[in-house]
């Protein structure tokens, strides 16, 4: 057997005995590659007489074009078994449903819900949105709020305190968002009409209270405000929240000291059942705080008490969104329980409007 004979035989059993593409590249490579057997064949006709190469190049181009087909053909063939193998290994059972997209599987957290109905509601009624610090000084969280030095007030908040500073001064974590109506008053002139969400900070941990919690504040200083205007805010802004026709509310003298007169604000409503209903039955609940603005705050705040009055109130939104939608324990807001978010959670498309309806 010929030197062309032997490599032929050789390499026509390399290509049968290829098991997948990679291993037929392989075999090419070493064939038909710069470096490869018929390659160096190919290379050695410069040095053959005109009669050697009638006869060995022959030879060597056909072995070329042998090897090449063979290879092209078995290629083809590892090819299609190849791909019949993926489909076989990956089959899809058309049965199945779509896997949902992550704006149907995440959820929007109650609390940023009821957040955005609140402002929703409250941009509504002519209320502009305003924000501060949450660590703040004992200036805005306490005194300029009408806490005097030393004043048993102070103990009603169970404050947590920051180390001091170099000037001895301790900030606080803010325990309401009222500083912010005193920042809004010596930033501004009135008229005033803002609504405040935010976070607050209180020692306080159980079903119904938590040491971080988001309340939002309502604030109005205009000439010739009273009470009758705080009512009606305060029984559109619920009509609006709880989607009813109407409610029935009753004011309780109350004290807090950054208002005079001060109150607290109950909602007529059912409990009979697992869920609260609002506007109509028998019972009452407590659901705020309000009052007309202390003459004391508004000079802090840089205006004349003489010439301006005003109103303000406050709110839970943990609390708000608790009796709307039912959550029976206010701890289970943190917990991170993606369970919990599917059950209570709103998607992420389903953005509150007055026109379009507050919950889904």
């Amino acid at each position: 057997m010929s030197d062309l004979e032997s490599l032929k035989s050789s390499l026509l059993d390399e290509i049968e005995n290829a098991s997948d593409e990679a291993a037929i590249e392989a075999v090419r490579v070493n064939a038909l590659g710069k470096k490869g057997s018929i390659s160096e064949l190919l290379k050695t006709l410069g040095k053959m007489t005109p009669e050697e190469r009638q006869t060995r190049g022959a030879a060597i181009n056909a072995l070329k074009n042998e090897i090449g087909d063979a290879i092209a053909a078995k290629k083809t063939v590892l090819k299609e078994a190849a791909i019949n193998a993926r489909l076989a290994a990956e089959t899809v059972d058309v049965s199945l449903p779509v896997r949902q997209s992550p704006a149907e599987i995440g959820r929007i957290h109650p609390i940023s819900q009821v957040t955005d109905e609140i402002t929703a509601i409250l941009a509504d009624m002519g209320f502009s949105i305003a924000e501060g610090p949450d660590i703040e000084t004992d200036y805005y969280n306490f005194t300029a709020l009408n806490f005097p030095e030393g004043h048993p007030a102070r103990e009603m908040h169970d404050t947590f305190f920051l180390p001091p500073d170099e000037n001895g001064e301790r900030k606080v974590l803010r325990t309401h968002t009222s500083p912010v109506q005193v920042r809004t008053m010596e930033a501004q002139k009135p008229p005033i009409r803002i609504a405040i969400p935010g976070k607050t900070y209180r020692q306080d941990s159980d079903a119904t209270h938590s040491p971080m919690f988001h309340q939002v504040e309502g604030l109005v200083i205009d000439k010739m405000i009273h009470v009758g205007h705080l009512r009606w805010a305060l029984e559109e802004f619920c009509k609006s929240f709880f989607e009813v026709d109407s409610v029935t509310m009753r004011f309780r003298p109350s004290y807090f000291p950054f208002t005079e007169p001060s109150f607290e604000v109950d909602i007529q409503c059912d409990r009979s059942g697992p869920i609260v209903k609002f506007g109509e039955g028998s019972d009452w609940m407590e659901i705020l705080g309000c009052g007309m603005v202390n003459p004391n705050v508004l000079r802090y705040g840089g205006i004349d008490p003489d010439e301006y009055q005003g109103f303000a109130w406050g709110m839970g939104i943990d609390r708000l969104a608790t009796l709307k939608y039912g959550m029976p324990d206010l701890r289970d807001y943190f917990n991170a329980d993606v369970r919990w978010m599917n059950h209570y959670g709103f998607r992420p498309l389903d953005m509150p409007t007055l026109f379009g309806g507050l919950s889904f």
